[in-house]
């Protein structure tokens, strides 16, 4: 599929207006609009005489809302069912637009409405937003309405995008869990190396005893880090920063990252279930939508979110564009479950391969869901140890010293 000519993007401002109603009454409000002259006509279809209008400036910095994945999966849902409904797609957007307190949302929503106004198709008019709207989205889009089934293309969309957003928030919980533990756990670690293992070695000083070799390997390491902590701080923030830099802008860095994260145990399970469940769900839905295998093929792979599941996907297409099924395609990489090549063989032999996928991208979506709960409960206690070992072994290094002053004063 080729790839769209990109469209310079038409900027949507929101104007204040005052006018006269046709009862002749003053009115007053605000609209969103491309041009002074735009919202006039617009407000004039509405039968109000404008007598002052002055577009709104935006402020210079700007703390209020932005427009998350989870606002493109709710409009979208929106979208599918106003559509379902028989509401006109113009229509639909102004209302969303107009019904919602997020202000950037509001921005593009209106923008979209006023170029599909001007009779362009939606798949270009989302293309001017690919902030927000990925190829995979427009495409859909466009299959939607070559095929004049909008609102059915819109409902799968709506799907797509719900599954996916939740596929993401069970990973990131996977995520987070262990990851505020331990940064806490450095945090309080680093407390007690700068302000409280200092108070003990002043106490220990005037004791005139040798100091146990471990009490004595922590207070070092508590005088490194308060004499270096400055140096400690920008080596870390310093590497965290080189990483980010290095993952956004080497390609080779962000394979070689995916392929370290299927070699993390417990975490690798999660992360191929996942990809299972992407590769499956963005496959039914381009599919069903109509798009042929091949593109299908090229946009699950995009989606499926790892190196190495975007290789063998390549490579399945590759053996599909030259004849092979795909289930024997899929079984020859070694990389999809067995499941998955079983499933595929039965809808291609069915010729029910969208609904054979679909039923997969919810079999492995569930599965995620329960390895995050057994891996959150698998944590819980094993952090809770790692929790003991440093903060207690810091503890009982400093309080050595004094049993052993005591067992020898008894």
């Amino acid at each position: 599929m080729s790839a769209p000519k990109k469209i310079k993007a038409t900027a949507v401002h929101t104007f204040k207006w005052k006018g006269i109603n046709r009862k002749g009454g003053k009115i007053d409000g605000e609209f969103q609009g491309v041009s002074v002259a735009e919202v006039k006509a617009n407000l004039r279809k509405q039968g109000v005489n404008v007598t002052r209008i002055q577009k709104v400036a935006k402020p210079l910095f700007s703390f209020g809302k932005k427009i998350s994945p989870m606002d493109i999966a709710l409009i979208s849902r929106q979208i599918a069912t106003m559509l379902g409904a028989g509401v006109p797609l113009v229509q639909t957007l102004s209302l969303i637009a107009h019904s919602t307190d997020n202000v950037p949302l509001r921005e593009l929503m209106s923008s979209v409405s006023n170029e599909i106004s001007t009779g362009t198709p939606m798949s270009k008019a989302l293309r001017e937003h690919p902030k927000y709207f990925d190829d995979l989205y427009c495409d859909l889009v466009d299959a939607g309405e070559q095929s004049g089934a909008l609102d059915t293309i819109y409902d799968r969309i709506a799907i797509y995008k719900e599954k996916s957003e939740a596929l993401k928030s069970k990973i990131k919980k996977a995520m987070f869990y262990p990851t505020a533990v331990l940064v806490v756990a450095g945090l309080v670690t680093l407390l007690l190396l700068l302000f409280v293992i200092p108070q003990f070695k002043t106490i220990f000083a005037g004791f005139g005893a040798e100091l146990p070799a471990f009490t004595l390997f922590v207070l070092h390491i508590s005088d490194l880090v308060k004499e270096y902590w400055y140096l400690i701080g920008i080596f870390f923030f310093g590497s965290v920063w080189a990483f980010k830099k290095a993952y956004a802008k080497s390609e080779k860095f962000r394979n070689q990252c995916d392929k370290l994260e299927l070699k993390i145990p417990v975490i690798s399970t999660i992360l191929e279930k996942a990809a299972v469940a992407r590769f499956a769900r963005t496959l039914s839905t381009t599919f069903a939508a109509g798009i042929p295998l091949i593109d299908a093929l090229i946009s699950a792979s995009g989606a499926s979110g790892n190196y190495v599941y975007r290789s063998a996907i390549t490579k399945i297409r590759t053996e599909v564009m030259a004849g092979m099924q795909m289930n024997v395609a899929m079984k020859m990489t070694g990389t999809f479950p067995e499941m998955l090549s079983q499933m595929v063989m039965i809808g291609e032999e069915s010729g029910n391969l969208d609904n054979m996928l679909s039923k997969v991208a919810d079999i492995y979506e569930q599965q995620v869901d329960d390895a995050v709960d057994a891996l959150t409960s698998l944590l819980e206690p094993f952090i809770m140890v790692v929790l003991g070992i440093i903060v207690g072994g810091l503890i009982v290094a400093m309080y050595l010293p004094i049993f052993e002053l005591g067992s020898v004063i008894g």
